[in-house]
C-alpha cells in the first residue's frame, strides 16, 4: 500500500459505491430539486427578518459624509464610526429612558411568570368547579383587541390614582391569557402518575407545585418569559397614553423624538432603533436553549 493510500481519508459510500443519500428526520430521501428548493425558502425568509436589521445597523456605523442611499447599496460602511451613538444620547437621556423600559420589562416577566404559573397549574391539575369556563374566559380574552379596552384600562388606572406612574405600566399586561394558556397546556402535558408518587410521600399541594412540576416545565416558562419581555418593551401605545412626565418615559417613547426633531437624520434614527432592538437580541441569545426547549415540554426524565 503507497504511502498516498495510507493518508488519504475514507469516504462514506453505499453499497454501489454513490455517496450516502440525503434523508430527513423520519429517514426519508430528500431529491436533490426539493432541497435546493428548502434552502432558497430559508434564504429569502432569514433576508425578509434579518435583513432590516442588519441595514439599521450598517445605516448607524456610517458617518455624515457617506451616502445611505447609494445605488446599489452599501452594507458594509467605508468609515464605521459610533459617533452616531453618542448623538443619540446627547439628543434624548437614552439611558434614562433605558432604564425605565428595563424596569417595566423586568416587572412584568416576574408577574408574568408568576402570575401564569400559578393560573396554569391551577387549570390543569387542580379539580374546582368553574375550571372550564375559566379556561374558556381566558381563551375569550385572547379575541379582545387591546384598542378595545385601552380607554377602560385609563379609566381604571385614573380611580387608582396610577396614571403617570411606571406601575400603571405594568399592571394592564402583568398577567397574559396567552401566557395562562401556555402554561396550563405545559402542566398537562406531565404524567399524573408523578404528583400521585409524591402525594403518597406526603408532599402537598405547593410542594407538587415547587418540587415536581414547575422544574419539569421549565422551557415554556422561558417562552413565557421571552413573550412578556419582549412585549413590555417594544410597548409604545399603553405607555404614551398614561404617561405625562418625560422623566418617566419608556425607551420607545423616548425614541419618537427623534423622528420628530430630527426625521432627516436615518443615522440617528438607526443609532436608536439599535440600542432598542440590543436588549432582546441579549435576552433571547440568553434563553434560547430553553426557549426551542418548550415545545416538547412535560417528558419524564429517567
Amino acid at each position: 500500500m503507497s504511502v498516498l493510500e495510507k493518508v488519504r481519508p475514507e469516504q462514506p459510500v453505499t453499497s454501489r459505491g454513490r455517496p450516502p443519500r440525503v434523508t430527513d428526520e423520519h429517514g426519508r430521501r430528500i431529491r436533490v430539486g426539493e432541497l435546493a428548493l428548502r434552502y432558497l425558502l430559508l434564504l429569502a425568509v432569514l433576508a425578509l427578518t434579518v435583513g432590516p436589521f442588519v441595514w439599521q445597523l450598517s445605516t448607524s456605523l456610517k458617518g455624515t459624509t457617506e451616502d445611505i442611499y447609494s445605488s446599489p447599496p452599501r452594507f458594509l460602511p467605508a468609515h464605521p464610526t459610533l459617533h452616531n451613538y453618542t448623538r443619540v444620547a446627547d439628543t434624548i437621556p437614552v439611558w434614562d429612558y433605558a432604564l425605565n423600559s428595563l424596569k417595566v420589562a423586568a416587572a412584568n416577566v416576574v408577574t408574568n411568570c408568576v402570575g401564569s404559573a400559578l393560573a396554569g397549574y391551577a387549570l390543569a391539575r387542580l379539580r374546582f368547579r368553574g375550571r372550564r369556563v375559566t379556561t374558556l374566559v381566558f381563551v375569550l380574552a385572547m379575541l379582545v383587541p387591546v384598542e378595545g379596552i385601552v380607554i377602560a384600562q385609563f379609566t381604571t388606572m385614573r380611580e387608582l390614582g396610577l396614571n403617570n406612574t411606571l406601575v400603571g405600566v405594568v399592571l394592564p399586561g402583568a398577567i397574559g391569557a396567552m401566557n395562562v394558556l401556555l402554561m396550563r397546556n405545559a402542566f398537562r402535558g406531565l404524567p399524573y402518575e408523578i404528583e400521585e408518587a409524591a402525594y403518597v410521600d406526603g408532599a402537598d399541594v405547593w410542594q407538587r407545585f415547587l418540587r415536581v412540576a414547575l422544574p419539569s416545565v421549565r422551557g415554556t416558562l422561558a417562552v413565557v418569559a421571552i413573550f412578556a419581555f419582549m412585549g413590555a418593551w417594544d410597548d409604545f401605545l399603553w405607555p404614551l397614553i398614561v404617561l405625562s412626565d418625560p422623566s418617566k418615559f419608556t425607551l420607545t417613547i423616548g425614541l419618537n423624538y427623534l423622528h420628530g426633531t430630527f426625521a432627516n437624520d436615518e443615522r440617528l434614527v438607526a443609532a436608536g432603533t439599535v440600542i432598542a432592538v440590543a436588549p432582546l437580541i441579549a435576552l433571547f441569545a440568553c434563553l434560547q436553549r430553553y426557549f426551542f426547549r418548550g415545545v416538547g415540554e412535560g417528558a419524564v426524565k429517567g
